[in-house]
């Protein structure tokens, strides 16, 4: 692992992790410790998913995975990327029966997922079966993780005495119902994301895509995603076709069904840990006002060196980054559809222009370090979250 020649700046609210407490060796070393089948023993796993497997990743995500190594390996979490390579040892089937109807689609299973995001639906479609049977974490790769989540796993959902029981980032206020995939937690066989996941696969049969999922009449009573908010129409349902597991557990958390005995709304408030995803997970998208190349360009510059003025741009990036680690408990690269609306993004980039994100005295360096050797002070709050109205009452796999 490469370390600074220079001392970064630590900011209020943060602190420098004893060393012991983290995995420092080499990336070589690292990376045959994430390729290495290990058996589950408990709930303190980290699931992530790259198609191919995790020695065909980009560079840039394969530092994402190794930093939740390094950083959680010694409080006992294992790190796992499962994949769909027949020959990998961390094969999903390896860890999940692919032939058994009630954890995957026939689409699946039979490989026939197509459309234009078969990866990012199939790495959909493993995550909460993977918790189900298991419970931890699902992360996507491009998400950094920057805040302590062993820490808030122990005082929430890992802690039997909380009545905390699924942790994500929710895209809205306290009143909205929007989960992001890309960050989950529970323990196993979580009432609210079985739902899901049973919804999910209903919406998935007789389909080998999402294209035109929103249509369906089990999410009638939801509008369709509108993203930025200057999108079309047309991109306005694309959008919500690919985020269809969004629109899944939104509809879960909204649903009343007395045949099930489930009370979504009651359970949002009495179980959900949601954390503000703006600041919580898209500060640097949000303090360049979704500028992706703007964003690279700021990342890409090098601090200032002793006895050198800042600059405006230094001291923009300076802000983002003390921002991130000082409020952000990560921060999600996205790679997927926000490419058809905004061209780049921060994640493109640097998969553009390999290594960018590692230049050792850049403001991305730092970010970087920070995330294996820094945790902050405080844990992120929870929304506070109260009983709304349903928006459903009846069936959740039958339309009425």
């Amino acid at each position: 692992m490469e370390f600074p020649s220079q001392k970064y700046p630590v900011p209020a609210g943060v602190h420098i992790i004893p060393e012991h407490l983290l995995d420092i060796r080499s990336d070589s070393e690292v990376d045959h410790d994430l390729l290495y089948l290990r058996p589950v023993t408990d709930e303190k796993n980290i699931w992530l998913f790259w198609h191919s497997g995790y020695s065909t990743m980009h560079p840039y995500t394969k530092r994402n995975v190794r930093a939740w190594h390094r950083r959680f390996s010694k409080a006992g979490w294992v790190v796992r990327v499962v994949d769909r390579e027949p020959s990998s040892p961390l094969n999903i089937a390896t860890f999940i029966d692919t032939n058994d109807t009630n954890n995957f689609p026939r689409a699946f299973t039979e490989g026939t997922i197509g459309g234009t995001y078969a990866k990012q639906h199939t790495s959909d479609l493993v995550r909460l079966p993977l918790l189900l049977k298991y419970g931890g974490i699902y992360a996507d790769v491009g998400l950094i993780q920057i805040g302590d989540v062993d820490r808030l796993w122990r005082e929430t959902v890992g802690n039997p005495d909380s009545r905390f029981e699924v942790l994500s980032y929710n895209a809205g206020d306290a009143n909205e119902r929007s989960l992001t995939n890309y960050f989950l937690m529970s323990r196993r066989n979580n009432p609210l994301f079985e739902r899901c996941h049973r919804l999910l696969l209903k919406l998935w049969e007789g389909r080998t895509s999402t294209d035109g999922m929103h249509r369906s009449p089990l999410l009638k009573e939801l509008p369709f995603l509108t993203g930025t908010g200057n999108m079309t129409e047309q991109q306005c349902r694309e959008l919500t076709d690919y985020i269809i597991q969004g629109q899944v557990m939104t509809m879960v958390m909204g649903l009343v069904d007395e045949e099930d005995n489930w009370d979504g709304p009651k359970y949002v408030a009495e179980h959900l840990y949601g954390i503000e995803f703006m600041q919580g997970s898209q500060l640097i998208n949000d303090m360049t006002g979704w500028d992706g190349r703007k964003a690279f360009e700021l990342m890409s510059l090098p601090l200032p060196k002793e006895g050198e003025a800042e600059t405006a741009e230094q001291k923009q990036a300076r802000e983002i980054v003390e921002a991130c680690l000082t409020k952000s408990f990560g921060f999600k690269l996205a790679h997927g559809y926000i490419l058809e609306v905004m061209n780049v993004t921060l994640g493109s980039l640097w998969r553009e222009n390999e290594g960018s994100d590692n230049v050792p005295g850049t403001y991305a360096h730092w970010l970087r370090h920070a995330i294996v050797h820094w945790s902050q002070d405080a844990l992120p709050p929870t929304q506070q979250y109260t009983v709304l109205e349903p928006i459903k009452r009846g069936p959740l796999l039958r339309k009425e």
